[in-house]
């Protein structure tokens, strides 16, 4: 397992990937009004949210490898949600994003709608224990950060689902949240390249699939 930078990670990562490259640009009137959204609630994002420049990892990654079909496991109030969804906006793609608690999952909606960019999120609110087994896929790009010691069953659900190529990132896998057991697993899988990016202070740990 190698721990890089997020510049570092791009390069690894488009190197790996080979021909998916981004394929389509978002509005200039969208992508104004998602930035604007962005920077002026930067510092109001908690709640379990990602911190501003943990979204523009996923973001980067989801734009410069041209993924479409991207699976969010806990949408919290929707911060890394539309990071997410704005990079959808770019290659014409959509994100489908799980969240347990109703307040939490109406708060997202209004904050997707008001950056509008609700027509690239399908929000579901249910268990994530449930729902992950039940979506049909296939994805090629998860963003998971819900419950940390339901990290392993999520991989385990997601994988048949994640296609060759596609991008599985897990938030939280170097401030003590994740279990090790977890940790093991998924960077010792024989199917999965994975590295961990170390500019995020939780720590984005991303996993390519072979």
């Amino acid at each position: 397992m190698k721990c890089v930078s997020s510049i570092v990670v791009f390069i690894l990562l488009a190197n790996f990937s080979g021909s998916n490259r981004i394929y389509a640009q978002g509005g200039k009137e969208l992508d104004a009004k998602v930035e604007a959204f962005l920077k002026s609630h930067k510092r109001e994002w908690h709640d379990m949210n990602v911190p501003f420049d943990d979204g523009k990892v996923l973001h980067d990654l989801i734009v410069g490898h041209g993924y479409t079909s991207a699976l969010e496991i806990g949408t919290s109030t929707g911060h890394s949600t539309i990071w997410l969804a704005w990079a959808m906006s770019k290659t014409r793609g959509k994100v489908t994003t799980i969240e347990l608690n109703e307040s939490r999952h109406k708060q997202a909606l209004k904050n997707i709608e008001e950056a509008g960019l609700s027509a690239f999120v399908d929000a579901r609110l249910g268990n994530a224990h449930d729902l992950v087994k039940l979506l049909p896929g296939p994805f090629d790009f998860v963003f998971s950060d819900a419950d940390k010691n339901w990290y392993k069953q999520y991989f385990i659900d997601v994988d048949p689902k994640l296609k060759s190529g596609g991008c599985f990132t897990t938030h939280n896998v170097i401030d003590g949240q994740a279990d090790a057991d977890f940790l093991d697993f998924v960077q010792n899988h024989k199917n999965y390249t994975t590295i961990i990016d170390r500019t995020s202070r939780a720590g984005i740990m991303i996993s390519l699939k072979k």
